[in-house]
């Protein structure tokens, strides 16, 4: 026998929905209004169900699901793409938003998205057959940036983040690495956008903007490179809008 899993995640209205999954190159494969609000979205090997809810509360949900991929490195590009395409920029905060890649402490390469739903996909790809959790670092800054990820991405929890990597970097008898400093100001940037304190995210990618790296280190740190060029597109989008108002 084969059997398949499918995910049937809540929204509050389907249209915004829908129309995040088309940029994503998603194929809208069912749909109906009456008598209950209910689409399914496809795109290889992806199916997602949605319901509609008018009393779901997007901001304040619990829902997700976990895609495994061989290619998650494709799927993050081809969703940048998409998004950048459909929002202008790739959206970092609020909803909907797509999360960093970034590889875990427990042999996942991975990344999170979160739909105008308030639903999180995560989508990964097995990097090691140990799929347990590593022991934290024993170096000081190795073991904030683990700590401080771990409670960005794993535990949902962007406030303590923010209190771990604050504290490392108060230190004054130690000092990160170029590399160290700099993935801890990505991920400062980060959290302090999903929080919605802009100043502080403002002040992190100005610090980051500052660190000057050889070629091997803007290597091994491409990643992170490559999300702070996203937030510092969020972040100039978010001072238009307000300068608007």
């Amino acid at each position: 026998m084969a059997e398949t899993t499918i995910p049937i995640l809540p929204c509050q209205t389907l249209q915004p929905l829908l129309d995040f999954y088309r940029a994503l190159g998603f194929e809208v494969t069912f749909e109906q209004k009456r008598p209950n609000p209910y689409a399914v979205v496809e795109r290889g090997g992806i199916e997602l169900q949605f319901f509609g809810m008018k009393r779901h509360e997007p901001e304040q949900s619990y829902s997700t699901c976990y895609v495994v991929t061989d290619d998650v490195d494709g799927l993050y590009a081809a969703f940048r793409a998409g998004l950048k395409a459909a929002y202008g920029k790739v959206p970092t905060r609020g909803l909907p938003r797509l999360g960093a890649l970034k590889d875990m402490s427990y042999g996942v390469r991975q990344f999170l998205m979160s739909d105008p739903g308030g639903n999180c996909i995560r989508v990964g790809q097995p990097t090691s057959e140990d799929q347990h959790h590593r022991p934290a670092p024993e170096e000081t800054f190795a073991r904030a940036l683990h700590n401080a990820a771990l409670f960005a991405d794993s535990k949902d929890d962007p406030k303590g983040a923010a209190r771990i990597i604050d504290r490392v970097l108060r230190l004054e008898d130690e000092r990160p690495t170029p590399v160290q400093l700099l993935r801890l100001l990505a991920l400062r940037a980060d959290v302090a956008g999903r929080l919605g304190d802009e100043e502080t995210a403002a002040s992190a990618l100005a610090r980051a903007a500052a660190v000057r790296l050889t070629p091997e280190e803007q290597e091994s740190a491409r990643d992170d490179l490559d999300r702070l060029e996203e937030l510092r597109a969020g972040d100039v989008t978010s001072r238009q809008v307000k300068k608007r108002n």
